[in-house]
């Protein structure tokens, strides 16, 4: 697997844990960065690193085409990486949420540390937008997951509370039913268009 944009590299360990050989690739290397997981240092803004001629059967982009001042240069780079049949998993933030459509209806574009509205974004797509870079690139959804917004992690001293729990299953109840409105993030699987190469 190669984690692109691995950050300290949480996932990349869970997913050593579980027996996949993973290559991370990060800026910087984070302090505590787990040992078992191939780590290389680049800017992903730079494209992509020298990776040896390796292909992979999953690439994982977790929160990161968004940062990227032109994630089609990245995106277009990836068919090339897999391996026969391999698969790009990326989870995408939805700018077509409700809450980010009323903020902006109210005239308001906070600046957060997470979430919608995080101050690092650079893209801000909505379903369709995300389909359409995807599809330029060279790949075609083939299954989407839509994730609800997460209560709990904006109101952590109450994580545990009953209402906290209620209002986290109607987010996620909402967001399959409708996801293009009440969708947080889209994780996405893709797979290379036949005859797609690195562009």
């Amino acid at each position: 697997m190669l984690d692109l944009g691995c950050g300290p590299g949480h996932v990349a360990r869970i997913l050593a844990e579980r027996g996949y050989a993973v290559t991370g690739v990060e800026q910087v290397k984070a302090a505590g960065f787990p040992e078992r997981v191939r780590l290389v240092e680049a800017d992903l803004d730079a494209g992509l690193p020298d990776l040896g001629g390796e292909r992979f059967d999953v690439i994982l982009c977790a929160d990161i085409l968004e940062h990227l001042k032109r994630p089609e240069d990245l995106l277009g780079q990836l068919p090339g990486l897999l391996a026969p049949g391999g698969k790009l998993i990326a989870s995408l933030p939805n700018s077509g949420n409700l809450y980010f459509r009323l903020n902006i209806l109210a005239g308001r574009f906070p600046r957060h540390e997470k979430g919608l509205f995080d101050r690092t974004h650079l893209h801000f797509y909505m379903w369709d937008g995300w389909v359409e870079l995807l599809a330029e690139c060279g790949f075609r959804i083939e299954e989407v997951v839509s994730s609800g917004i997460p209560v709990g992690l904006q109101f952590p001293g109450f994580a545990e509370a009953a209402w906290v729990r209620v209002c986290e299953r109607l987010c996620y109840d909402s967001a399959r039913v409708w996801k293009r409105l009440f969708a947080y993030q889209f994780i996405v699987t893709a797979r290379p268009k036949q005859g797609s190469s690195e562009r």
